[in-house]
C-alpha cells in the first residue's frame, strides 16, 4: 500500500461525494477513509471509488455498532476493501469518569475487535485530545483504553498535542500498535477562528518533519489527511498533499 489517504469527513460540507472523490484523484491521492454518511449506500459508494480508482483501505465505525452489529460492519468492510477498522470516538455523555470505567471500556473494546481481527481485520481505536487528559487519580484514559496490547492505535498526531501531550512521546511509547495516523495541523493561538483553529498539514505549529520521520521509522503505513473544519476542502486537500509529498 502507497500513496497517501484523506479522512471523507474532512469534505462533509462540500458537494457530493462523487465530486470530493474526483477532486481528490484529481490532486493524487490514492486512498480514502471512510466514515458513516459514505457507508449508507454501498453500490454508490463503490461505484464512485471504481470510477476514480481511490481505495478505502481504513474506515471509521461506532462502537456501538463494532459492539452489537459485527455482522453490519463486517458486511461494510467487505464492501468497500477495508480492512483497517477504527473506533473513532466517545460521545461526552458516554465516557467513563474514573479508571475503573475506562478499565472496563478498554476490555469492552478489545473483546468487540477481537471477533474482527479473528476474520482478518486489522482493529484499534482513534484518539481526541480527552484521551490524553490525565484523571484525577492521575491516570490517562489512552493508556487504558490500550491496555490490551491486541488493541491496535489510529493515532491522531494533533490531538494529541491540543491536549498538551507531546506527540513524539506517544510514538514511542505505543508505535509498535500504529495502524495508521492522521495528518492534521493547529494554527498558533488565536489564528484561524473561522476553522475552529485547525491548519493544513504542514501550514501550521506541529513539527511535521519530526512527527512523520518517527512515524514511518516506528512502521505506520497508512497516513490520513484530515482537517476538522476547513473553509475550502480542495484547498486544504491540495496543500496538505503538497507538503507531505515534500517530506
Amino acid at each position: 500500500m502507497t500513496g497517501f489517504s484523506y479522512q471523507l469527513y474532512s469534505s462533509r460540507n462540500f458537494g457530493p461525494l462523487t465530486d470530493t472523490l474526483k477532486m481528490l484523484a484529481d490532486l493524487g491521492y490514492t486512498h480514502v477513509e471512510g466514515y458513516g454518511p459514505v457507508y449508507e449506500d454501498l453500490d454508490a459508494t463503490r461505484k464512485a471509488m471504481a470510477d476514480t480508482g481511490l481505495t478505502m483501505p481504513s474506515g471509521h465505525f461506532a462502537f456501538d455498532l463494532v459492539e452489537n452489529n459485527r455482522e453490519e460492519v463486517t458486511r461494510i468492510a467487505r464492501g468497500l476493501g477495508i480492512n483497517k477498522i477504527v473506533v473513532p470516538f466517545l460521545m461526552p455523555d458516554d465516557r467513563p469518569t474514573d479508571a475503573a470505567g475506562w478499565t472496563d471500556f478498554g476490555k469492552r473494546l478489545a473483546a468487540a475487535g477481537k471477533p474482527l481481527q479473528d476474520d482478518g481485520f486489522e482493529f484499534g481505536w482513534h484518539n481526541h485530545d480527552f484521551e490524553f487528559k490525565a484523571l484525577p487519580t492521575g491516570e490517562r484514559p489512552i493508556d487504558l483504553i490500550l491496555a490490551d496490547s491486541a488493541v491496535g492505535f489510529e493515532f491522531d498526531v494533533a490531538w494529541a498535542a491540543v491536549a498538551g501531550t507531546d506527540p513524539g512521546s506517544v510514538i514511542d511509547q505505543y508505535g509498535d500498535r500504529l495502524i495508521s495516523a492522521h495528518v492534521k495541523d493547529r494554527a498558533p493561538a488565536g489564528e484561524n477562528a473561522d476553522e475552529d483553529g485547525w491548519a493544513d498539514a504542514g501550514h501550521g505549529t506541529l513539527d511535521w518533519p519530526a512527527h512523520f520521520a518517527a512515524l514511518k521509522a516506528a512502521g505506520c503505513d497508512l497516513f490520513i489527511m484530515e482537517h476538522d473544519k476547513p473553509s475550502s476542502d480542495q484547498r486544504f486537500a491540495e496543500r496538505a498533499l503538497t507538503y507531505m509529498n515534500s517530506l
